[in-house]
């Protein structure tokens, strides 16, 4: 007899950005994963490495160690402009594991849940593991999330919106007039916010970073070190939200994962309190990736909108699995952008997080590409 699987994880597939880059293999330029290139700066390291000779390697408590938490609220009330208390706080593994609380603990069987098309692979396949319903929003031409598109998507069973600025793949940071108006659109419709903040720190040409959180009690804040620190393999996020919730999560929290790291809440809280100015050279280096990218796509005749944060641009082309697979042909990775959504088809995300040498080559071998008679479109 065949083996049955549930169907609320049959209905999900392996993420296009895997499955882009396990198809791969060889020496590539490497312009589908968002990832820093960059090494984890030494003082986090030293925590870590101090936290295990130390013998700093047993379970915490549930919701993080309480020096982690408070220096979380206190990087929220400085940073973000909202106050929380290290209570409504949980250190989690990733800011994965936080956004799959999060939705868990909101939403019902057939609960539709608001997001970006085209966003971030996680949002709807999480939505569908908590058996909800993912209702894509299209965006602006700028990419922002539009707000008479949300109010015409908003149903009775209605239960959250995800909010993700900077965004993943567009690099596109929502203003602060915009949040505001979903922020009251949410408390008219008394919808939770779940609001994906992971590359808060990159953002480009004198923007600001505006948290919904401001404005509004019903959100739940999700963030990490992950992007900030380059510290992807720590696995550390968390998130902040009202009391009532945060005894929800813990919950669930509990149960999947019992605490985030021992080792890696000790070298968030030296990301966290330590130097930052490890933070800015990193974003400055991403500024000038971004504007050589913006730059080569320019004299392609690419159609595209310059990103305002984090580390993607997300061009038009006529054909995208074409592109994409002349592009590898030539040993470059990059996601087609049906990955990201119904609405991110015609479309590919090229990531700059690497090396500025590979970035240049691998735009020469896409201009060659290109000019060769490839079909992109305009």
């Amino acid at each position: 007899m065949a083996r049955k699987f549930a169907t609320r994880v049959t209905n999900i597939e392996i993420s296009g950005i895997r499955r882009a880059f396990e198809a791969s293999t060889g020496e590539f330029f490497n312009l589908g994963l968002g990832e820093p290139d960059f090494d984890t700066p030494e003082h986090i390291k030293r925590a870590a490495m101090q936290a295990i000779e130390s013998g700093f390697t047993s379970y915490t408590v549930n919701k993080g160690i309480a020096e982690l938490r408070e220096a979380i609220s206190a990087k929220f009330n400085r940073d973000n402009h909202f106050s929380v208390g290290p209570e409504e706080i949980i250190v989690t593994s990733g800011a994965s594991e936080a956004l799959h609380i999060a939705l868990q603990s909101v939403v019902e069987r057939g609960d539709e849940v608001l997001l970006p098309n085209p966003g971030f692979v996680s949002f709807a396949a999480l939505t569908k593991l908590a058996e909800g319903i993912p209702v894509g929003v299209p965006l602006g031409e700028d990419f922002t999330m539009s707000v008479e598109a949300v109010k015409e998507r908003i149903t009775n069973k209605t239960r959250a919106l995800i909010l993700n600025s900077p965004a993943n793949p567009t690099g596109a940071v929502e203003g602060e007039r915009n949040v505001k108006a979903l922020v009251d659109i949410a408390a008219d419709h008394q919808l939770t916010i779940i609001s994906d903040e992971v590359y808060e720190q990159l953002i480009y040409d004198d923007l600001q970073h505006v948290s919904p959180a401001r404005f509004y009690d019903s959100v739940i804040t999700v963030n990490a070190v992950s992007k900030t620190y380059a510290m992807t393999g720590f696995r550390l996020g968390y998130l902040a939200a009202p009391a009532a919730n945060v005894e929800q999560m813990v919950k669930i929290h509990q149960y999947i994962q019992a605490c985030a790291s021992s080792i890696s809440q000790k070298a968030a809280l030296a990301a966290l309190t330590g130097p930052q100015d490890c933070v800015a050279e990193m974003r400055r280096e991403f500024k000038r990736r971004r504007d050589f990218a913006v730059a080569a796509l320019r004299e392609l005749g690419m159609d595209f909108r310059t990103p305002q944060g984090a580390f993607y641009i997300f061009p038009r082309v006529t054909d995208e699995q074409e592109f994409v697979e002349a592009l590898r042909k030539q040993k470059i990775i990059v996601t087609p952008g049906s990955a990201f959504g119904s609405l991110g088809k015609q479309h590919v995300r090229i990531s700059y997080a690497t090396r500025f040498e590979n970035l240049e080559r691998a735009f020469a071998i896409m201009k060659d590409v290109v000019t060769g008679g490839e079909r992109t479109g305009r």
